[in-house]
């Protein structure tokens, strides 16, 4: 994809009178008059509503909105001084630390597009991201470095490199103590540099720039993020997010939480920022609201995680249904007080009623199921908050979004009430399309709809479910088998912490169901008894034929489980028999 805009022109939708509407908690609008600043307008604005509110805590080092600027305007013209110009495509490689933030707010002040890139990608996954974006700046933890990049630059397109320590922006003693305790950590989280050569520190490289003000004139519809995907299905293609993009959904959720208390919430960071959730959830609708960020570095820190709750007496959390099930089997975590929690954020795959009702009565908060995409900023449905919460479904769609449902091989055809077929979104919040992909951008937004390849349905309230991808849907004989339906009723048996579902090859029904099942610490099952409980709660062609025990499931940076590399181990257990 160049420059050209391929999303969807917004300007002749009407957003009134949807059935969903109706649904919507009191002071959230059909329609926002949104505000027009880019995302490097997003500090100055938060400087100027909360120059002195805390903006973000990392450990023992805290940073109020007017400090935070500071760094922020300072990186944009140290980076500007490396000879990154408007247009610019920046990599930013790191974990939740201050300097994330920091970067990623820089590059937009220096005019520069950012490419967020996972931690733990491989050299390849590294090689094409940066090649495909035409990366020519980086941000890398020194651990990255030392292991990853540094033996490999020959390859790799960035000739400039900005490496960060997590310690660098701890105060006394942690600056010094972390150092010694991350080097000898295994894999180790910090690695000594050695600069020049298109290699320079973060801190002493921000720290010694200017913090005057940067005369830039980048537009809302100017290329903000290219937020690469998963992968799921290749080689993984970049979702060209705008300013209006990024801005808008986060404008969009603000308007979700009207009870929101501007300058005085604390939202917990514990998402990848790499990720879209936690970039548009977690730190840019912080920004906007002049929310404390806690960052957490390792959201499998189930510990830190809980301290960080405890001891910041976090307000809101963004979190995946994995997250929130992990903290309900903390050990001792009845005995905390986690009440100052009040408004959750769930997403990236369904959550199921055991765990959303645990953690709402552990908390006295309210979960609410959310959905969206890379492609769409990323949030497009949510649940009210107040009113009408549909537990299961993925709720309505947003101020300012409309969504309908066609035919999954006819997208010309509408379907009505309680259909199943392929999601369509349209809104502010979608993406221009995929950087380089003209080809598919002309079917995947088509008619100026987002078409997500999400198999849902719409009831008659307006609130809509995902039943499956359109990739993960099992064919037995025939009939469609949606994983996520069977996932929901193996989680609910007491014994089962964890379920995950996909089909295999069957030479008789074309696939069949098998799942993996994690049991609860304890408990024992047997392949017959899942059985039973599954004839009791499914009909006979989605009850898994085939089970198998994992001690834990395969799952992303953000905790998503990855039926993408259970399959692939299915296939290669299936290769080495046929040979």
């Amino acid at each position: 994809m160049d420059k050209s805009d391929h999303g969807n022109d917004q300007k002749n939708v009407d957003f009134k009178e949807q059935r969903w509407h109706k649904h919507y908690d009191k002071g959230v609008p059909a329609a926002i008059d949104f505000e027009e600043v880019p995302l490097h307008g997003f500090m100055p604005r938060a400087v100027d509503l909360f120059g002195d509110r805390p903006a973000l805590v990392f450990l023992n080092a805290t940073f109020t909105y007017a400090e935070l600027f500071d760094k922020v305007k300072r990186c944009a013209n140290a980076l500007r001084s490396l000879g990154v110009k408007e247009g610019s495509r920046v990599a930013i490689q790191l974990p939740n630390i201050p300097q994330t933030v920091i970067a990623f707010h820089g590059a937009a002040m220096a005019g520069a597009e950012v490419v967020m890139t996972n931690p733990l990608y491989t050299l390849r996954e590294i090689e094409h991201q940066w090649s495909d974006a035409e990366c020519d700046f980086a941000f890398v933890a020194d651990f990255i470095w030392e292991e990853t990049i540094e033996p490999n630059r020959s390859k790799l397109r960035p000739k400039t490199y900005i490496v960060a320590h997590i310690p660098d922006y701890l105060r006394f003693p942690l600056n010094l103590l972390a150092p010694f305790k991350l080097a000898r950590q295994s894999p180790k989280r910090y690695a000594k540099v050695k600069t020049g050569d298109g290699v320079h520190e973060f801190k002493p490289l921000v720290e010694g720039a200017s913090n005057a003000p940067i005369s830039m004139d980048r537009g809302m519809d100017e290329i903000a993020v290219l937020q690469y995907t998963g992968g799921t299905t290749g080689l993984s293609k970049g979702a060209v997010l705008s300013h209006r993009n990024l801005s808008c959904n986060a404008q969009q959720i603000h308007a979700w939480f009207p009870d929101v208390d501007p300058g005085h919430e604390v939202n917990l960071i514990c998402l990848p920022l790499f990720h879209v959730f936690g970039l548009s959830v977690g730190m840019n609708w912080s920004i906007w609201a002049g929310s404390k960020m806690v960052l957490v570095p390792n959201p499998r820190d189930i510990p830190a995680l809980v301290k960080a709750i405890t001891k910041h007496k976090v307000t809101l959390f963004p979190g995946v249904p994995a997250l929130f099930n992990a903290i309900n089997h903390f050990p001792g975590v009845e005995s905390l007080d986690m009440t100052s929690v009040k408004s959750c954020f769930s997403g990236s795959a369904p959550i199921p009623r055991d765990v959303q009702e645990k953690f709402e009565k552990l908390t006295k908060s309210t979960i609410i199921e959310g959905f969206g995409m890379s492609e769409t900023s990323p949030v497009t449905h949510v649940n009210p908050l107040k009113g009408l919460r549909k537990i299961g479904m993925v709720g309505v769609p947003m101020s300012n979004t409309l969504a309908k449902i066609v035919d999954a091989e006819d997208d010309t055809k509408e379907l009505g009430v309680g259909e199943e077929g392929e999601l369509l979104v349209q809104g502010p919040q979608v993406m221009r399309g995929y950087w380089k992909c003209d080809d598919i951008n002309a079917e995947v937004l088509k008619g100026g709809w987002m078409h997500t390849g999400d198999l849902a349905s719409m009831d008659e309230d307006g609130f809509f479910k995902i039943v499956g991808r359109k990739k993960d849907m099992i064919n037995c004989s025939g009939l469609k088998v949606f994983p996520d339906e069977v996932d929901d009723v193996l989680m609910a048996h007491p014994a089962i912490l964890e379920a995950a579902t996909i089909g295999v090859p069957d030479e008789s029904r074309g696939e069949t169901v098998k799942s993996f099942i994690v049991l609860k610490e304890g408990q024992t099952l047997t392949p017959e008894e899942i059985e039973k409980y599954a004839r009791e709660n499914l009909a006979a062609y989605k009850i898994p034929r085939q089970i198998e025990f994992l001690e834990e499931l395969p799952k992303s940076s953000v905790m998503k489980i990855l039926r993408r590399e259970l399959r692939d181990r299915e296939i290669a257990k299936n290769a080495g028999g046929a040979t």
